[in-house]
Parts: C-alpha cells; sequence; structure tokens
C-alpha cells in the first residue's frame, strides 16, 4: 500500500518526475521532490496541497553526494521515514563518439550513474533500519538495446540496469527492500531537448513523429510496481510505445 508512505521523487521539476510525484500523490504518498529547477518544484508542490496531499520540496543537483544526503536528511526529518526512492534525474545529450562531446559523456556519467548511486546511498540506510522500502531506478530501452549516437548514453542506462539487479539480489531477501528497473522507449519528454549533435537532427525529428508514450504512462507503471503486495518484488518493467520497433 502507498497510501502514507514516505516517497522521494528526483528530477521532479518535468516530464517523468514531475508525473510521478503527483501519481504517488494521488495514491496517498507524502512526496518529498528535488530538482535544480526550485521554481517548477514550487508549482509541483502547490499542485499536490491543493489536491489535499502532503509535499515538500527542495533544490538538489544529484551529482552533488551531499545535496543528495541533505535531501534525505531533511525528508527523515519531516517525516521520520523514507519508504520509496525513485531515481529519475537523467540525461540524454546523444551523440557520435567520433564528435567527442566529453563535457556531455562526463554529465551524463555523473547524473545517469553517480546520481543514482549517491541518493540509493544516502536513503537506503534508512530503509534498512525500518526492514522496508522500495528503490525505483529510471532506466530505458537503451540499457538494453544499443544504437548509433548512443554508445555513452547507452552505456549510462545499461549501468543503471545492472546496478537495480545487484541492489535487488542484496537488499530485498536480506533487507525487505524490494528494487524495480523502469524501462521506458521512447517518451514526450524534455530529454531530446538536451541533444546538442547537429547530425542528429532527422533522429530528432522522427522521434517528435511518433506517437510517444506520455510521462503518465511511466508514472502509471512505478505506481502498479510500488503499490503491488508485499510478497511481490515487479523487478522490471519494459514499456515501449506500440509504434516502436526497437
Amino acid at each position: 500500500m502507498i497510501k502514507g508512505k514516505v516517497a522521494i521523487v528526483t528530477g521532479g521539476s518535468s516530464g517523468i518526475g514531475y508525473a510521478t510525484a503527483l501519481a504517488l500523490s494521488r495514491a496517498g504518498a507524502r512526496v518529498a521532490a528535488g530538482a535544480r529547477r526550485t521554481d517548477r518544484l514550487e508549482s509541483l508542490k502547490k499542485e499536490i496541497e491543493n489536491s489535499g496531499g502532503e509535499a515538500m520540496v527542495q533544490g538538489l543537483d544529484v551529482t552533488k553526494k551531499a545535496e543528495c544526503d541533505a535531501f534525505v536528511d531533511a525528508v527523515v526529518k519531516k517525516w521520520s521515514a523514507v519508504d520509496i526512492l525513485v531515481n529519475n534525474a537523467g540525461l540524454m545529450p546523444l551523440s557520435f563518439f567520433k564528435n567527442m562531446k566529453v563535457d556531455e559523456w562526463d554529465r551524463m556519467i555523473d547524473v545517469n550513474i553517480k546520481g543514482v548511486l549517491y541518493c540509493t546511498a544516502a536513503a537506503v540506510p534508512h530503509m534498512m533500519a525500518n526492514k522496508s522500502g522500495h528503490v525505483v531506478n529510471i532506466s530505458s530501452i537503451a540499457g538494453r538495446v544499443v544504437f548509433p549516437a548512443g554508445s555513452v548514453y547507452c552505456a549510462t542506462k545499461h549501468a543503471v540496469t545492472a546496478f537495480s539487479e545487484g541492489l535487488r539480489q542484496e537488499l530485498s531477501t536480506r533487507s525487505n527492500i524490494r528494487v524495480t528497473c523502469i524501462e521506458p522507449g521512447v517518451v514526450d519528454t524534455e530529454l531530446n531537448s538536451t541533444i546538442t549533435d547537429a547530425s542528429l537532427q532527422k533522429f530528432v525529428e522522427a522521434a517528435k513523429q511518433m506517437q510517444a508514450l506520455h510521462a503518465d504512462d511511466i508514472a502509471n507503471a512505478i505506481v502498479f510496481a510500488v503499490d503491488s503486495p508485499a510478497h511481490m518484488n515487479v523487478n522490471e518493467i519494459m514499456v515501449r510505445p506500440t509504434a516502436q520497433e526497437r
């Protein structure tokens, strides 16, 4: 049951994170959302509270471990628990490797991998102390299917998928902490706007023409996994648009 649980959502200022925060709140969770764009977080907080929910928001750069620790500490101080962690913050600046966009590689590794590790490290001790919890990591179809111009991005999402399975093996049977890896296909979010490689313009346009998934579709998948019975551990959910072949 989600009702009364404390949920943390990273990357909560837009897209999947924003939709997930709303969905968890509607299901009865108290929701803490973190992101760098605090103005959008305030809009999220207002929307949740106007619907009768409880929310707290805080600026969060997941690439900084100290901020991840401080965010979780603030949640525990306010609500005395962390029951659900949704590691959603992520970047997708696709580029062909030959174009050597090293700064973008570094940023993806910092956000997509280190950010997941830092936030999980901050939350898991509280879950272990309570012998209960649920970690949801947002990976991608790219964590399974590699494609040109996606080599570094795919590598980061392969890492998230592998980390999720290792975390499940370590924590689920020993500490009653469930782990779910969500692997979306094309979703109508801001991710494509982070692509700076001009040679990928056709790719971006093709993605826009597809009937993509909505952020709510992924939020609903997350709610399904988290709201499943205690004896049931939904380890992976892969969701593609019907029109997506690979």
